[in-house]
């Protein structure tokens, strides 16, 4: 059995972070992967898939975007190959194509050991960077009601529209992915019904900026959970939706809806072939509206208490509005519906980890900033561990670098 001072579990961008301060550091440690390098962003995404925050935004440790498209939105392969040469810079210790299935310490012991499908491994301290996006989040009691001619998919396993069967696209969910995903169906021609949940949305550009240009600069990225309201509710939250598609755009569903695409509110049943719809599309559209006004508002007292110069907008103008027959149930046979994609969130799934008394009702782990209770054992990469930007490509590294810290004075 091989030992080392440091296991991290997961090679995307929060595990590659950390390695790098604990290799130039002369850590002893090593990667572990379920797949290669980057693994969630070459098989979790779809083929047009695209950032949401601008490229001079992706700021890995020692490794700064230096394109020649600092504004631009990487896609999915511009993507992958950022994260891979981030990992060629420094060759960090990967063994991938491992899953782990059990972390543990043996009575009163301070050892971890880790159970695999490699076999197993013992260090002395263990790192989880898996990030929080784990087990799709699909209500069953509606899934069941669908026949099995029915086509039903995760957004993790939506790619493009071609490999969807001939026929029309029920998209459930409406946070970042379901939009996007709904968007991309759209514009391949599909034609798509969208249930619309209470995921609220944000303009891409204010004032001349984009909005990730004026978050930043009021430090919204550093902002620690431990003081907001209820930093429980705040991780639950869906993030505001936008796109980078296409160099960057507003999402607006109305705008949409009149081009042809079936907006709906959430869903209430399904049963016989028969979806019934919860009337609150006109509802969440409106919230949602209201959430994109707040962000400009907001954005806007900033501007003028600072004296900082800024062009002024144009307001946003409803074009669309909802009517009964957006309200009304679906017989999803008839409207020629052949597949479902299910973008309705995620659930945390840490049962690998043998230390239950870590973990809250919802499965999320009892840290500060990533520094548990039970010695060694650490959290980095989930939205929200210390700050909002906590779980992005910016602002990884702050919390890596703290981690890498508290691990060279625990093991020295």
């Amino acid at each position: 059995m091989n030992h080392y001072s440091v296991i991290i579990v997961g090679g995307g961008q929060a595990g590659l972070s950390l390695s790098y301060y604990l290799k130039k550091n002369a850590i002893n440690h090593l990667i572990l992967d379920r797949g290669e390098i980057g693994n969630s962003w070459v098989q979790d995404r779809w083929d047009n898939f695209c950032l949401v925050t601008p490229n001079w935004q992706c700021r890995l440790p020692g490794y700064h975007y230096n394109g020649n498209d600092a504004d631009g939105f990487m896609v999915k392969d511009e993507m992958i190959n950022y994260i891979k040469g981030y990992a060629n810079t420094f060759n960090p210790p990967f063994e991938g194509n491992v899953n782990v299935t059990k972390v543990y310490k043996e009575k009163l012991g301070d050892i971890f050991y880790l159970e695999t499908s490699n076999g197993k491994y013992s260090a002395d301290i263990v790192v989880s960077a898996i990030g929080g996006y784990h087990t799709p989040n699909i209500p069953q009691n509606f899934s069941k009601g669908f026949n099995k001619s029915i086509v039903q998919i995760n957004s993790i396993d939506y790619k493009n529209a071609q490999l969807l069967p001939e026929g029309n696209v029920l998209v459930i969910g409406t946070g970042q992915s379901g939009v996007q995903i709904a968007q991309d169906l759209h514009m391949s021609g599909k034609k798509v019904f969208l249930s619309v949940g209470s995921a609220p949305r944000a303009p891409r550009r204010h004032r001349g900026k984009d909005i990730v240009y004026w978050l930043e600069l009021m430090g919204h990225y550093n902002k620690p959970v431990g003081e907001q309201e209820n930093p429980d509710e705040l991780r639950r939250k869906p993030n505001n939706y936008l796109t980078g598609r296409d160099g960057g755009q507003d999402v607006d569903l109305r705008k949409f809806a009149m081009e042809g695409m079936k907006l709906h509110g959430r869903i209430s049943s399904i049963d016989n072939g028969i979806i019934s719809f919860q009337n609150d599309l006109k509802q969440n559209l409106d919230n949602a509206d209201l959430a994109y006004e707040r962000i400009q508002k907001t954005l806007d007292e900033y501007i003028d208490s600072n004296n900082i110069k800024a062009p002024k907008y144009d307001r946003y103008n409803q074009l669309w509005e909802p009517t009964e027959n957006n309200e009304t149930a679906l017989d999803y046979n008839e409207a020629g519906i052949t597949s479902v994609i299910w973008c309705t969130g995620f659930k945390l799934d840490f049962k690998w980890i043998d230390f239950p008394h870590l973990f809250n009702s919802d499965d999320y782990p009892t840290h500060d900033r990533g520094v548990t209770d039970e010695q060694g054992l650490y959290f980095l990469g989930l939205p929200w561990l210390y700050t909002y930007g906590s779980g992005g490509l910016s602002f990884v590294g702050q919390d890596a670098e703290y981690i890498s810290n508290h691990i060279i004075k625990h093991l020295y």
